[in-house]
């Protein structure tokens, strides 16, 4: 087992137009801004990011042609949010934008600063000697987003709300006593608390809730060691943000918001590079709670738009969150006030055995030919207050695209009467309730298709009527049918018909005829039951489908639209579909939703065994033949020759 050293684009003499910022990068750019716009003490830099050149740019610059740096940027000031955009290279600023009505995302600064003005409150030290608690700073009090929730005269503030618990120790389980029924509400401009509520005689539950390796004792003592050992090293290499492996091709990017992102994902195929995705993120993460009791109502969080994930981002470490031979990557983010947060090892990338690639054994000539699957991954893993969430894209030497997320953690947690049942929760210790609760990631693929000139299909099964064609009533067959318009391509998955996606570029025909393709293949899934017309269904429009296609646009990057902190709704994708713009031939967009369902089991408490969900693109003509033909088979073995015993029976 090895490790080589993390990788930083700082050591390289040229950037690439999609490399992310240097650290130095983001300081000329905070540089510029406050040159140019006078920002005040409390202005805050929400988001300093690559300003992400466009297709035709970036054909330019494979041509040999310049591309200049730019950063783009959100900064808090004034109580208004404003967009701009820095030249790095010539350290200009190009342009500066305020946005009525916007509430940029909340900031980590934010969610402490709220906590201390909270903990300081005498409403709020008033409140927690009622509940016979007088250590003010031992209560957790987390930053919230209202979402839709605001009260009246409330409105054109920037706001938080805080559910709380108490902690005697940092070595406690943090969310094993809520404080329930206890809430503030903050203005996060100037962290004036505006109310206390409080409102439940609800006890706070007894200590629960140890997980630590030194608290939950003892551990098992029968476990072997497992080594993965790559004696000749691995066989991908990293060129700055590039890397390669096998025939595959593709480039690293990361954003405050998004994290992790991969650009111009591509397949060597016959000495010819073939795109398949030029960018790959996960745009949006929404977290809807069923609790409609008081306070419990606003629980509802986007991760990703409300926040942003980037600076939740871990730093990895070997032999725990990645095992193997593993190369590193190190990302630079910033804090609010524009100073650069390297985070070490922030993305982890390694090949895997992922046991039989394919196999055959003719029982005639007495022959067997197997090839083992090798898997490459790329990965990061963020924390997100209570849960953590690890998010995964595997390329396989078939061909296949896969993305998954393991969600582990801590569930969230509210206080019921000892002896009470909740009944929008699940008891998983005594006087404490998990809340019932999904979480819907939208990721967005920027397709392209051995080219940007891409169609999309609907592909069911169906199965043909008993009648002169069907005999016997045997028969089956797949039914595409082209998604023409952004209103025909909203779809629902239909596991009961096969349905699958398949994008297409008719311009490109494979050995058979037909146009060269790849097909988005559904995972488990699952529908929001928020009620049709509430608040919380109206923010977030785009978990009503599980799949929206739309033709690209620069503006359109993230499914809820730029600013689903305390949106009314109907931004993003429900807004920019009503165009109803052609599909046919076009550069487009899949966005892909898909939502993990926790019911609690009393097994996740005290911490969350890791659930998956995900899915994958897998390529469906887009080879003449099967790919991985070339795969030799295992060194030092004799897979390919007869083996003991078979037949031909089934």
């Amino acid at each position: 087992m090895a490790v080589t050293g993390s990788t930083t684009r700082n050591d390289l003499a040229l950037a690439h137009p999609l490399d992310p910022l240097t650290a130095e990068e983001i300081e000329r750019a905070v540089a510029v801004l406050r040159e140019h716009r006078n920002l005040g003490e409390r202005a805050r830099f929400v988001q300093i990011v690559l300003r992400e050149p466009e297709k035709d740019d970036l054909a330019r610059f494979e041509a040999g042609e310049p591309i200049p740096r730019e950063a783009a940027a959100v900064v808090l000031d004034g109580g208004a949010t404003h967009e701009a955009v820095v030249g790095l290279d010539r350290a200009t600023l190009e342009s500066w934008e305020t946005i009525p009505g916007a509430q940029a995302a909340i900031t980590l600064d934010e969610y402490v600063e709220c906590e201390q003005a909270v903990r300081a409150d005498p409403r709020f030290r008033a409140a927690l000697a009622e509940r016979g608690i007088d250590q003010p700073e031992n209560v957790m009090a987390e930053a919230w987003t209202l979402g839709a929730h605001a009260e009246p005269g409330d409105e054109g503030r920037r706001l938080a709300w805080t559910p709380c618990w108490f902690r005697e120790s940092l070595a406690d389980n943090a969310y094993a006593r809520p404080i329930e029924g206890l809430f503030a509400t903050v203005d996060l401009d100037t962290m004036e608390v505006l109310r206390v509520e409080n409102t439940s005689d609800v006890p706070v539950p007894p200590p629960a809730g140890a997980y630590r390796h030194d608290q939950v004792g003892p551990l098992r003592d029968d476990l072997k060691p497992l080594e993965v050992v790559q004696p000749e090293g691995p066989s991908f290499e990293v060129v700055g943000n590039e890397v390669r492996w096998q025939k595959w091709r593709f480039r690293v990017g990361f954003t405050p918001r998004e994290g992790l992102v991969l650009h111009t994902i591509a397949y060597h195929d016959q000495d010819r590079r073939r795109p398949i995705v030029h960018r790959a993120s996960y745009a949006e993460l929404v977290i809807p709670y069923g609790d409609p009791s008081p306070g419990r109502f606003r629980t509802n969080a986007y991760d990703i738009g409300e926040y942003g994930i980037g600076p939740m981002t871990n730093s990895l470490e070997l032999g725990c969150d990645c095992l193997g031979e593993i190369r590193y990557m190190d990302v630079v983010s910033h804090d609010s006030k524009g100073a650069p947060v390297t985070i070490r090892n922030a993305i982890c990338m390694h090949e895997e055995d992922f046991g039989l690639l394919w196999k055959h054994y003719d029982w005639q000539a007495d022959d067997s030919e197997v090839r083992r699957s090798r898997r490459f991954v790329i990965s990061s893993i963020i924390t997100a207050a209570n849960y953590e969430y690890a998010f995964y894209w595997y390329l396989y030497q078939d061909g296949t695209i896969e993305t998954e997320v393991k969600l582990t953690g801590i569930v969230l947690t509210s206080a019921v009467h000892p002896g009470e049942r909740p009944e929008y929760g699940r008891l998983v210790s005594p006087g404490l309730s998990a809340l019932n609760h999904q979480h819907f990631f939208c990721v967005r693929l920027d397709m392209a298709v051995d080219g940007y000139a891409n169609d999309v299909h609907e592909v069911h099964t169906e199965g043909v009527p008993v009648g002169p064609e069907n005999p016997r009533g045997n028969a089956f067959r797949a039914v595409a049918t082209q998604l023409r318009s952004e209103r025909e391509a909203q779809q629902l998955i239909d596991p009961l018909r096969a349905r699958f996606w398949r994008v297409s570029n008719p311009e490109r025909r494979n050995s058979v005829g037909d146009p060269v393709a790849y097909k988005l293949i559904p995972g488990a899934n699952v529908l929001p039951f928020a009620a049709a017309g509430s608040k919380d269904l109206a923010r977030a429009g785009f978990v009503t489908k599980h799949l929206w296609a739309t033709r690209y646009a620069p503006r359109e990057r993230y499914p809820a639209g730029e600013y689903p902190n305390q949106h009314a709704g109907g931004a993003g994708l429900p807004e920019w579909t009503q165009a109803d713009r052609s599909l046919e031939s076009a550069d487009l967009v899949l966005w892909y939703t898909f939502g993990s369902h926790h019911i609690a089991r009393v097994e996740d408490w005290p911490v969350m065994p890791v659930a998956r969900i995900g899915f994958s693109l897998m390529p469906d003509g887009f080879f003449d033949r099967n790919p991985a033909l070339d795969v030799p088979p295992p060194p030092g073995h004799a897979c390919h020759s007869s083996p003991n015993g078979g037949g031909a029976s089934r």
